[in-house]
């Protein structure tokens, strides 16, 4: 890992969502899914557990879930993204510290996911970030082009005109940083004990072996991390 750089370096930050601004065990991600295999049962009219594996199926296939219902069943997306989101988020809790934090960094500050606009505006309020960003760059804004595609990147660099070399990238999920660092973020992986995936292949959180090249630098606490940044 490299050494810390200079706040100054940067003037654009880049947060992923989910399971990066809010800690993994709020497992969020398990209502999620469960609505995601719920959407597909009554789609396609069958079984929950073969639900579960066209939906697995789709975003091995696709990338994600949506983009498969999307090529194969004409799905509305809005319709699709509606469904999904609509979950329980209070386990995340309000964090003034980390609110105080993110108000203090330098620059423009973005919101980066693969999910709906709704759901980050829910998920930021309920921390108590609102406010602090400039944009909350959902699947959407993105074309329904999902990290770590490199047409998300672009679009998101597109629209908010920033340069990359100036851009920090925090993110919970090691592949969707390789592009942002090819790209030349300085990317920072966001590591958890806690496996929200409940998948034994695919999309995980990052543990204590996940220290690939295109990851610059690598976090227990997010909250730690930018204390370091500002020291």
């Amino acid at each position: 890992m490299r050494r810390l750089p200079a706040l100054s370096a940067h003037d654009t930050w880049v947060f992923d969502l989910d399971n990066t601004l809010y800690p993994a065990e709020c497992d969020l991600f398990a209502q999620i899914d469960a609505r995601m295999t719920a959407y597909v049962s009554s789609l396609l009219q069958v079984e929950p557990v073969e639900a579960r594996r066209v939906q697995k199926a789709y975003y091995a296939a696709y990338g994600t879930t949506l983009a498969g219902l999307m090529a194969q069943h004409q799905v509305d997306p809005h319709d699709f993204l509606h469904h999904v989101h609509d979950i329980d988020v209070s386990p995340v809790d309000p964090d003034p510290d980390l609110e105080e934090l993110v108000r203090n960094l330098p620059g423009k500050k973005l919101i980066f996911t693969n999910g709906s606009r709704a759901h980050a505006d829910r998920v930021v309020q309920r921390l108590g970030l609102e406010g602090l960003f400039d944009d909350h760059f959902d699947i959407v804004a993105s074309g329904f082009a999902p990290k770590p595609k490199q047409e998300a990147f672009n679009r998101l660099i597109e629209a908010h005109g920033f340069s990359p070399a100036r851009a920090m990238m925090f993110e919970d999920l090691a592949r969707n940083l390789e592009p942002a660092a090819a790209l030349g973020f300085t990317t920072v992986l966001v590591r958890s004990g806690k496996d929200w995936s409940h998948e034994p292949e695919g999309a995980r959180p990052a543990g204590s072996a996940d220290a690939p090249d295109h990851v610059h630098h690598l976090t227990d606490c997010l909250k730690t991390f930018l204390r370091e940044l500002m020291a």
